[in-house]
């Protein structure tokens, strides 16, 4: 029995060594790799610059965090480290995961691997597992390599409370861009030709990216209260333009990383005139800035499973003949 566990995980890490590798030679994840890496280091290196140029505000709650700074803070010719990742972390999940299955259904080498003596599920999971892990090598990388080079810039290291926040960022983003591995991963099962499981999760990426914001501009334009409406009638339309705005994965991930980068903020949401009084501004620790983005959180990691359970489902019910 132990011996034949073994063999199934030997097996299994055969197939995922094997994804990993067809990842790092492939031309298209290649290509993508030098447009984030090039498009992130500018953005740093921007944001670097600018703070090295700016003085620090003593009324800053953030001034602080050099380090978290570093990922938030732009000069205004590019936009900040965040904002690149949310807009291109898409992209790169689509190319890692939109021919996962159909293009080795396509090239008849499916019905040879399942041939073996391995289980049927394996061969998904380690299409799952070899992309989530260039994914996250990639994150760690760029993200270590950004704190080394402010290190060396600046002369001292991140303190521990910035580690801790930087460490749940870097977690936060690849959950994001496994989501949309997973969905590509979705379509590529379910359809037959690569094209179209591209074209469908890139317009699927391009609706919430362009098309949703005016889409919510519209709404909020139809239902937007008199000028002469009741705080509750006001309080009541923020609460429900900000929970249509968080039907975008974009916009999770964006108050996700805009409470683990910016220690300051207290709430996503809108404040009363009486939650204001007497509040000092102040930084807040790691735990309570999770408290208050944690169901948006809950709701990026249940996309993403919820993604690959539906294709798993798919792709256990699907014909393969050899």
């Amino acid at each position: 029995m132990t011996l034949n566990k073994n063999n199934n995980l030997y097996a299994f890490s055969i197939l995922v060594k094997k994804e990993i590798a067809d990842h790092i030679r492939s031309w298209k994840f290649i290509i993508l790799l030098a447009i984030v890496l090039l498009t992130c280091i500018a953005s740093l290196y921007t944001a670097l610059q600018a703070l090295k140029n700016t003085a620090p505000n003593p009324n800053d709650p953030d001034a602080a965090f050099f380090f978290l700074k570093i990922f938030t803070t732009s000069d205004g010719t590019m936009p900040s480290f965040h904002l690149f990742i949310g807009f291109l972390g898409p992209l790169l999940g689509i190319c890692l995961g939109f021919d996962a299955v159909n293009s080795e259904f396509n090239g008849r080498t499916l019905g040879r691997i399942l041939s073996q003596p391995i289980h049927r599920d394996y061969f998904l999971n380690a299409k799952f597992i070899g992309a989530l892990i260039v994914i996250g090598t990639l994150f760690v990388s760029l993200i270590l390599l950004t704190i080394g080079a402010a290190t060396l810039l600046i002369g001292f290291p991140p303190t521990f409370m910035e580690c801790n926040r930087l460490f749940l960022f870097t977690l936060l983003t690849i959950v994001y861009v496994a989501f949309w591995l997973n969905l590509s991963i979705l379509f590529s099962v379910r359809f037959k030709h690569t094209a179209t499981s591209a074209l469908v999760a890139i317009a699927i990426w391009l609706f919430f990216t362009v098309f949703y914001p005016i889409i919510i501009n519209i709404v909020a334009k139809a239902v937007q209260p008199n000028p002469y409406a009741s705080e509750v009638e006001i309080m009541q339309y923020q609460h429900f333009m900000l929970t249509i705005m968080r039907f975008a994965p974009s916009q999770l991930y964006s108050d996700g990383t805009s409470m683990l980068l910016m220690p300051s903020i207290r709430s996503l949401g809108p404040l009363h005139m009486e939650q204001l009084q007497g509040a000092i501004p102040s930084p807040l620790p790691v735990w309570e800035s999770i408290k208050v983005a944690w169901s948006q959180m809950v709701a990026l990691v249940a996309c993403t499973i919820v993604c690959f359970a539906a294709s798993y489902y798919l792709f256990m019910r699907k014909e393969i003949r050899c």
